[in-house]
């Protein structure tokens, strides 16, 4: 998955918590401006408002300037997870077991890197997505993105 270095996830995540969010998860991908775009994804039993994500985007630009472990130019966004929340790590996986996700792999599986199905959940290092009556064995390391489908 497109997720930030485990050192900057950990520093994010204690600061994240301090202030009582979920840190769902953090990609580091490039921006519109050629960039690093880090992008913080936090989530509440409340849910999220846009205070809640400012809040959190002023802690955690604050630490981020202090501890520098960002070397390059990069633009911080914090928002919700949303309705097709994104999963990053492997608890995700079991966590929402029997939902509808969207899964991209970084290399093709079976000629195909596009994978829509139920998630049976997960072996080892492995998901498991049923599609279309069929069962696909994922390795978590090919992951490129994957989201839930939203139920309307």
């Amino acid at each position: 998955m497109r997720s930030a270095p485990d050192k900057l996830i950990q520093l994010i995540r204690q600061e994240v918590d301090l202030l009582g969010y979920e840190l769902v998860g953090v990609e580091s991908t490039s921006g519109p401006r050629g960039n690093l775009l880090l992008r913080i994804y936090i989530d509440h039993e409340q849910g999220i408002n846009v205070d809640d994500c400012a809040q959190v985007s002023h802690q955690v630009s604050g630490v981020l300037d202090v501890e520098d472990p960002i070397k390059e130019k990069y633009d911080l966004e914090v928002s919700s997870p949303g309705l097709d929340r994104p999963l990053f790590e492997a608890a995700d996986f079991e966590r929402f077991k029997g939902q509808r996700v969207r899964v991209k792999t970084r290399m093709k599986i079976g000629n195909q890197r596009r994978f829509s199905g139920t998630l049976s959940g997960l072996e080892g290092n492995t998901i498991l997505l049923e599609e279309d009556g069929k069962q696909h064995a994922i390795p978590l390391d090919e992951i490129d993105s994957a989201r839930l489908i939203p139920k309307f």
